[in-house]
């Protein structure tokens, strides 16, 4: 099976569940003087933290202190989490929980370099915590789409989205925070059914066949419902149908990023050999998880997506998909991608684009 590796009886329960979500929201209201308590409890002293650029790696409480949350409290002193999907699972022995939703609070002070707003902003999130044996995060993953932030601080440094911008919404099915454990084979039958559509997509012809009428009619449309939604991050936007999915990020996507080709297992091998794959596949009831740090290994070689040149330069991207399944379909498809992380691999720095924006004045080299 597509599948193997995720442990569909062995399911965290209730209680482990319920324990982290209470962490997490401790965490996000902590504040400073609460910061240290909030990281011990949910955190082993060694936990190793991967967050989006600019904050990428570190290991240990104090050093997520620092680069994380200390920054993030001081733009934001109201700060509380709020998530809408919230699943569980384990995959090659390791117990995940995973999350997607926003952190909402007041921008009262610049953040990353983002201009203060003094209004209402919503940092959409997506999390994957591995759980060690104590109970206690020992890895933790983070993609926050800072550059959201900059398009709710209007300062926006990109092209326009092809899709349409603003937050994304909860789950259709209002089912999304499963804090009691699911049927374990709905969550092995959720978990098929997204693997099954990726081996349609790896195994897709760009060379040959790429255009927007192969792409809609190629296997993928058997996995996904005629009105499926598809929510990316800022710079892409999100798009509706299988239609507005193929021109709104698909076939830009596809004719920029030239992967490894070939059979299902052939791009998997060609993955894992420069460092690719997912450390993540999860089901949960009508839910499913992937994503990898990176996920995706690619060239960049064709010119269009979020308006820049081609670089003939190797990507690699760190994604995250939460699926929702529902009336035998993909209905739903989460994406939070590190935008600034690929952007700095094509040689463009957005944070310093933005800053010459604010200020109108170059940092010397």
């Amino acid at each position: 099976m597509l599948s193997d590796g995720f442990d569909a009886g062995a399911t965290p329960d209730e209680r482990l569940r319920r324990e982290v979500q209470q962490r997490l929201a401790f965490l996000a209201e902590a504040g400073e003087a609460r910061l240290p308590l909030a990281l011990d409890t949910l955190a082993a002293p060694d936990c190793e933290w991967r967050a989006a650029h600019p904050m990428n790696g570190m290991r240990g409480s104090a050093a997520a202190a620092a680069r994380i949350w200390s920054p993030l409290f001081a733009a934001f002193p109201d700060l509380e989490r709020r998530d809408a999907i919230l699943v569980a699972g384990r995959y090659q022995g390791k117990t995940f929980i995973a999350t997607s939703g926003h952190y909402c609070g007041t921008m009262k002070r610049d953040w990353l370099g983002i201009p203060a707003t003094g209004k209402t902003v919503w940092l959409r999130s997506g999390e994957v915590w591995q759980i060690g044996s104590d109970g206690r995060v020992v890895q933790a993953s983070l993609l926050w789409d800072v550059l959201d932030v900059m398009r709710q601080a209007g300062v926006w440094p990109l092209a326009p989205s092809l899709g349409v911008e603003g937050m994304w919404p909860g789950p259709l099915t209002a089912d999304g925070l499963r804090l009691a454990p699911s049927d374990p084979m709905q969550g092995r039958d959720s978990l098929e059914q997204t693997l099954r559509m990726h081996k349609s997509l790896a195994e897709f012809d760009d060379r040959g066949s790429l255009s927007r009428e192969a792409l809609i009619a190629m296997p993928q449309r058997d996995h996904w419902h005629p009105k499926m939604m598809w929510y990316g991050p800022a710079g892409i936007g999100t798009t509706r149908s299988l239609e507005g999915f193929v021109d709104g990020h698909q076939l830009p996507f596809r004719i920029a990023f030239h992967r490894p080709q070939g059979s299902f297992d052939a791009v998997m091998a060609e993955r894992a050999r420069n460092g690719a794959g997912h450390y993540i596949r999860i089901g949960d009831g009508p839910y499913s998880v992937t994503g990898g740090w990176p996920s995706v290994y690619a060239m960049h070689s064709g010119a269009g997506f979020c308006g820049l040149p081609a670089t003939a330069k190797p990507v690699f991207m760190r994604v995250m998909d939460f699926y929702l399944h529902h009336e035998g379909l993909i209905r739903e498809n989460w994406v939070p991608i590190d935008l600034l992380n690929l952007f700095l691999q094509m040689g463009m720095d957005v944070l310093e684009r933005m800053r010459v924006q604010v200020s109108g004045v170059p940092r010397r080299t």
